[in-house]
């Protein structure tokens, strides 16, 4: 028997085997925690002014609040995940929602602006852990021919927290107030953790096929890593700022905005299935193509994004274009990494958190210097940037080096 066969048949301990009904059920709770995350670290887009008027402080400077918040994941992914390695992933991750629910309670009740700043890094640095092992986690739950549809069902979440979460916490907030929106996530937050803690398996993240990338490609995984940076500034540099957008801008009514919350995280939805289907038929046009649709969108939205319409479908078109990245990037990570899998992730989500970090601040720039339209034609220039990194994938030697190496 090979190691990696004696790695898939190893006994879980606390937990279900992989595959069956109850991996399922430790899926589906991988795929709700995704969705507090996601929801989480973009709330403060869909109740930006609000928040803003409470704390008497500008748009671009609320809008720091994504912005530190991505830059917490970024610095902690890395040092967390290599700190941890041995913490059985049970523990690992009941624990990362217990902080995480903690820290948006916290949020919740901030009488400053600093408060809230603060509140923001505490529950950045579970989301910094969630992200490295999850995706890991999920793909142990079942066989290697599955790496694809587990990322996917973690993801899947993800799609939850922007379909769902977001315009559905931006709706709560504009009728009961922003400090409520925050208090039911935080206790969403706190009942997923607890079905963590029952259904995930008690395993070390090095305990099952899914420690190691099955390509190693160290060329194609630095590729992977500044592609995700550019393209997801890209789409922040717009986001962020997409509510004062779509008001001021597009000439749609504030009570509206969450409807078109709704059609981007549904177009983002549809990405997802999109990148996981394309991914295993063309790898390399999955990996492309998302940034070409992003830059397109935003192009669009900067020149033509005055008529509410076409604001709506130029922001679903960048919804599905970023969708349709997440999980081609991720199961190419899982693919390519130059060694274990969950530090190779870490440093996925790392990236991703550079260009949410990015985008607040490139698209405040250009907010306060060139006007809020702006924010569109500098989010479609990351993206070509992004496209252009990503087309390096179609040349260069593919399969895995001699040994692998470290990341």
């Amino acid at each position: 028997m090979s190691r990696g066969e004696a790695k898939n048949v190893s006994p879980r301990r606390d937990g279900a085997a992989p595959g069956t009904s109850s991996g399922a059920g430790a899926l589906f709770a991988l795929a709700a925690a995704a969705t507090c995350f996601i929801t989480g670290e973009s709330l403060p887009v869909g109740l930006l002014p609000q928040v803003a008027a409470s704390f008497h402080s500008s748009l671009s400077a609320t809008g720091l609040l994504v912005t530190v918040y991505a830059a917490v994941v970024f610095l902690a992914s890395a040092p967390l995940t290599h700190l941890t390695r041995d913490v059985p992933r049970r523990i690992l991750l009941a624990g990362a929602l217990a902080a995480f629910g903690f820290g948006t309670l916290a949020a919740a009740a901030a009488p400053t602006y600093a408060w809230m700043l603060a509140a923001r890094v505490v529950t950045a640095l579970p989301q910094a852990l969630f992200w490295s092992v999850a995706p890991v986690a999920a793909a142990s739950l079942f066989g290697p021919e599955a790496r694809g549809r587990a990322v996917a069902g973690v993801f899947s979440g993800s799609a939850v927290g922007i379909v769902v979460g977001v315009p559905a916490e931006t709706w709560l907030g504009q009728q009961a107030g922003w400090r409520v929106a925050w208090i039911v996530l935080a206790g969403v937050g706190l009942l997923t953790g607890a079905a963590i803690a029952k259904l995930i398996p008690t395993s070390r993240p090095a305990d099952s096929h899914s420690a190691t990338g099955t390509n190693p490609d160290r060329r194609r995984y630095r590729i992977l890593v500044v592609a995700t940076i550019l393209a997801v500034a890209g789409f922040y540099t717009t986001f962020t700022y997409i509510s004062a957008y779509l008001t001021r801008i597009s000439g749609i009514g504030r009570h509206d905005v969450a409807l078109v919350l709704l059609a981007s995280g549904t177009a983002s939805t549809a990405g997802l299935a999109a990148g996981g289907v394309l991914y295993a038929r063309r790898p390399v046009f999955a990996l492309v193509s998302p940034a070409g649709l992003m830059a397109v969108a935003l192009l669009g939205l900067w020149a033509l994004g005055t008529g509410g319409a076409v604001a709506t479908g130029c922001q679903a078109l960048d919804g599905f274009g970023l969708g349709t990245m997440i999980v081609a990037v991720q199961t190419a990570v899982l693919t390519y990494a130059p060694g274990r899998t969950d530090i190779a992730t870490a440093w996925f989500s790392a990236a991703f958190n550079v260009g949410i970090a990015a985008g607040p601040l490139i698209g405040g720039l250009a907010l306060t210097n060139l006007g809020l339209r702006s924010t569109a034609l500098a989010g479609a220039v990351l993206a070509t940037a992004a496209l252009l990194a990503a087309l390096n994938l179609r040349s260069g030697r593919i399969g895995p080096p001699a040994s692998p190496e470290p990341v």
